[in-house]
């Protein structure tokens, strides 16, 4: 199938090929009929714009790459469609790379996605050490960036974030109030700036109505290490009061192992989660969990790339501080509201 151009259709009217360019571009000098007329030839012949004739003309690629941890939960998914929604709006494609929690793997989905002249970029990283002087060094150079979820507090860039600490601060509590004092919190083994957060907001809890001692088990919160963490509770007969985990999964992992010893939740121990998958509300009891607005943290996220898309000069980076929700269900309610 032959490709039309603009000379096809300059030929096509016998006009010059500068005339059709001025009626694609509704510039003023030309007459509203011959528009209309080449507009109208051009639909008949099948013309479509070369895509990158228009974004060297613009010196923008109308790309956007987003790169995040994992696609497995639905956590990132959702953030991917609030920011997409908002870069569709604006005639940007989504160039979607998982780094698979590696360094290595993110550093290089980066590279690939900068050597194809991506306008911005939003990254949720896997590791906030190894990959710092590059991202640096990006900024730098004046790509626009914006990070979310997992941040290197070092970096002087944009962050869209949730307030963490006070969330895990209000679960934590929320456990106290329903007369539970040994509460273990579960975070996870790689030292992300939210895991900082959320287990401040645990401890300064525990602190404030003089509870000790505060026992933090760190783990990579699959399903898997909740079942072998309450497999170790079970063992040891060192049972807690409650258990307040980083995520949903190890909770609910957790949750199970101690159904099948003949456990009763909540009455013989209490449960919380983080991030409110939407297993919280299958699992039986349902799962108190923190809910982050995940969708918002997309559209916020790319709302505030495009303004560095459109205001390069301006160094000014913002750090955006999202709210959530406290979800109280049945596995923390030990004391039941009248």
């Amino acid at each position: 199938m032959k490709h039309i151009t603009i000379k096809d259709i300059a030929k096509k009217l016998n006009v010059s090929i500068s005339t059709v360019s001025r009626a694609f571009n509704d510039k003023y000098d030309i007459r509203q009929d011959t528009k209309e007329l080449i507009l109208k030839t051009a639909k008949e012949l099948g013309y479509r714009p070369n895509p990158m004739a228009k974004k060297l003309i613009q010196q923008r690629s109308f790309n956007i790459g987003i790169v995040v941890p994992e696609f497995e939960k639905s956590y990132f998914p959702q953030v991917i469609l609030g920011a997409q929604n908002v870069l569709l709006e604006h005639n940007y494609q989504v160039l979607l790379m998982q780094s698979n929690e590696s360094s290595e793997t993110e550093r290089k989905n980066v590279e690939t996605l900068v050597d194809n002249m991506v306008d911005g970029l939003i990254i949720s990283l896997c590791s906030e050490e190894e990959n710092i002087a590059y991202y640096k060094q990006l900024i730098a150079k004046g790509l626009p960036i914006v990070f979310f979820n997992r941040v290197i507090d070092e970096l002087e860039a944009t962050k869209v974030l949730f307030d963490d600490y006070k969330w895990a601060f209000f679960t934590t509590e929320h456990l106290i109030q329903q007369g539970l004092k040994n509460i273990i919190h579960i975070a996870p083994k790689k030292k992300y700036s939210y895991t900082n957060n959320r287990i401040s907001g645990y401890k300064d809890a525990m602190t404030k109505h003089k509870l000790v001692p505060q026992k933090i088990i760190y783990s990579h919160l699959t399903v898997e290490d909740g079942e072998e963490i309450a497999t170790r509770f079970i063992e040891t007969k060192n049972i807690p009061d409650a258990i307040f985990s980083s995520n949903d999964y190890c909770a609910i992992g957790a949750m199970r192992v101690f159904k099948q010893h003949g456990f009763k939740i909540p009455k013989d121990i209490a449960f919380a989660g983080f991030s409110e998958t939407q297993l919280s509300e299958f699992v039986d009891p349902q799962l108190t969990s923190v809910s982050q607005p995940t969708k918002l943290i997309g559209k916020t996220a790319a709302e505030l790339l495009l303004k560095q898309i459109d205001n390069k000069e301006s160094s000014i980076y913002q750090t955006v501080v999202l709210n959530g929700n406290l979800n109280i269900r049945e596995s923390s309610m030990k004391v039941l509201k009248l």
